[in-house]
């Protein structure tokens, strides 16, 4: 079982819309059974499961205390890859899911604000020794804003080559318990979240032996 991590030290950058994109590309991609896992108290991704009309990606609760004996358990009942969202701050729990992460992917919005951002996400999974990966998320399409997001990012570690741009489809979709693909497979939003699952899905490999 390979379990992913999205993090970010700051709100607003698309954790739980990452998180549901990335678990129903999984399952569509054949990566399944997939379980999302929600640690924010704010519980965007389990109100986007609870209005699913499908029964994938599988819902986990899980009290983070207990967190690595819940994961084992997915395991042993033949989960594939755990995707777990995480507050929009630092905390504790932030912390603790970190520990348990085979990847951890870290959304940014190409911004000044969340680019200073990021100093704390390198720091807290450098010293759990995690690999990660950086997602320039919502960016606008054709801007030189979010080009050079991409190349201040790639100073600090990897940067996935599938941007997320700020397309409408990403939120009305998740209004209903749906993705971009599910609203429209041939559309944009859905070829990026095909690519970057695909992408994601290589760096699981090279880190996670079976």
């Amino acid at each position: 079982m390979r379990t992913i991590v999205i993090a970010s030290p700051k709100g607003g950058t698309g954790k739980s819309t990452l998180a549901g994109h990335l678990a129903v590309e999984a399952e569509r991609q054949r990566g399944g059974p997939v379980a999302i896992v929600d640690t924010d108290p704010q519980g965007t991704l389990s109100d986007w499961w609870n209005a699913r009309q499908t029964p994938t990606p599988l819902f986990a609760a899980v009290d983070t205390a207990h967190l690595s004996s819940r994961l084992e358990a997915l395991r042993e009942h033949g989960i594939e890859v755990v995707l777990i969202d995480t507050p929009p701050a630092f905390t504790q729990t932030t912390h603790r899911t970190l520990s348990v992460a085979d990847l951890v992917v870290v959304p940014v919005r190409p911004s000044p604000h969340d680019l200073r951002a990021v100093g704390t996400v390198i720091e807290a999974v450098e010293q759990q020794g995690k690999p990660f990966v950086f997602v320039v998320n919502a960016a606008i399409p054709r801007t030189r804003i979010a080009l050079d997001a991409v190349r201040a990012l790639a100073q600090h570690g990897k940067v996935a080559p599938a941007t997320l741009h700020n397309r409408i489809d990403f939120a009305t979709s998740m209004v209903d318990g749906r993705t971009a693909r599910e609203l429209n497979e041939k559309s944009r939003s859905s070829g990026e979240v095909a690519e970057l699952w695909s992408y994601v899905n290589i760096q699981l490999r090279k880190h996670v032996v079976e």
